[in-house]
């Protein structure tokens, strides 16, 4: 008798068992029924620790949601302004510094053109993007580049060229002068700068008579590294006035001024190397570019 109740007990407590572990099973099911996986992790979730406090998690998740939200509405304008747009202009070719190679990225995926490239061939590609952008490329060097058979195929067929250069030509005379650093160094250098950057609009221009020409402008990159050195927003302001005097004086240029996107101390927009831009930052140049290229296109329909 007591070996009965001993194990109608055994069989009650298993059964208990078995029912709290389904109970519990199905809370944690219906919990991860409900969590969101972002697209894309940002540049502040990747820089957080292990030990990261509940105020900075909190603060990662809101960035990051803000960051989707941003992303999400540039791809809804990308769909509805610039559909009927790339019908007709469907190769660009980037060319440049590391800016156009993308360092920062932490997606691996482009950097600002890769944005370009997501936003733009949601359903069907409207674009094809030749990337050819190397970290450290002077303008000196980029005039050579023009030369390599891959990068003359490519601008033959392109409907637009997109460029980054110039400010690892500062970065230049920094190295060189670090010791005994005079703003002349940086005038003289400006100067042969102009003339390169008038001789690579001449050849892209050789090359396809046809293409659009975008210079994009440079932020200050050097605040980090170099705070010491006051004067470098201007020196990086006088550079920029080079670009945009030298891509107005050509038939087929444009500027685009990207030097004010990074001007909000407040918000991270820079990758862990405090010099490139992360994730958040590229999607704002890839905004930049969008809207600077189909109102370009819209100011000559008028």
């Amino acid at each position: 008798m007591k070996k009965n109740v001993y194990y109608l007990g055994a069989i009650c407590l298993l059964l208990l068992g078995i029912t709290l572990i389904f109970i519990v099973t199905s809370q944690s099911k219906a919990k991860l029924d409900h969590v969101t996986i972002p697209e894309e992790k940002e540049d502040e979730q990747q820089k957080q620790p292990d030990t990261s406090l509940q105020n900075d998690e909190q603060t990662n998740k809101e960035t990051t949601n803000e960051d989707q939200q941003h992303f999400s509405e540039m791809v809804v304008n990308a769909v509805e302004e610039t559909i009927n747009y790339f019908s007709n202009k469907t190769h660009i070719t980037a060319i440049g510094d590391s800016l156009t190679q993308g360092v920062g990225d932490t997606t691996q995926t482009g950097g600002y053109l890769g944005v370009l490239d997501r936003a733009i061939n949601q359903d069907e590609e409207l674009v094809s993007i030749d990337n050819y952008g190397i970290r450290g490329n002077r303008s000196d060097q980029l005039l050579k580049r023009l030369d390599n058979p891959d990068i003359v195929s490519s601008i033959k067929d392109s409907n637009i060229v997109l460029i980054t250069i110039g400010a690892n030509d500062i970065m230049q005379v920094l190295k060189d002068n670090i010791t005994n650093l005079k703003l002349e160094d940086f005038v003289k250098e400006r100067a042969d700068y102009e003339q390169r950057l008038r001789n690579i609009f001449a050849k892209i221009h050789d090359i396809n008579p046809r293409t659009e020409i975008y210079l994009l402008g440079f932020y200050n990159p050097f605040g980090k590294y170099f705070k010491d050195i006051k004067e470098l927003g201007l020196i990086v302001k006088n550079w920029n006035d080079t670009g945009e005097k030298i891509a107005a004086e050509q038939s087929n240029g444009s500027f685009i001024p990207t030097i004010d996107l990074f001007n909000n101390t407040n918000e991270d927009l820079f990758a862990e190397d405090n010099f490139h831009p992360n994730n958040l930052g590229y999607k704002r140049m890839a905004q930049r570019v969008l809207d600077f290229i189909t109102n370009e296109d819209k100011k000559e329909d008028e």
